[in-house]
């Protein structure tokens, strides 16, 4: 769920998970796929379904780009202008 409610848990919405991906990305520049969801299933265990969404949130956002052979994400830093 993107708006969180009042019934759902802070850690497990796609603004948490997207934060998570974003500190990540951020400090190791370029992450692999597989990296990358180990480090949110070991943030909170019932990521998988949020982590297609966070990780699309990020992509439209223009915080990550994908590079398809290395099957990776790279920290753009920026949204592109």
């Amino acid at each position: 769920m993107l708006f969180p409610s009042k019934h759902d848990h802070p850690d497990r919405t796609v603004i948490a998970i997207s934060t998570a991906m974003i500190k990540h990305v951020s400090r190791y520049r370029v992450v692999t796929y597989d990296n990358l969801l180990e480090h949110c299933r070991k943030r909170d265990i019932s990521v998988d379904y949020l982590f297609a969404q966070a990780l699309s949130l990020l992509y439209v956002l223009g915080l990550v780009e994908y590079l398809p052979k290395a099957d990776s994400f790279e920290w753009v830093g920026s949204p592109a202008t």
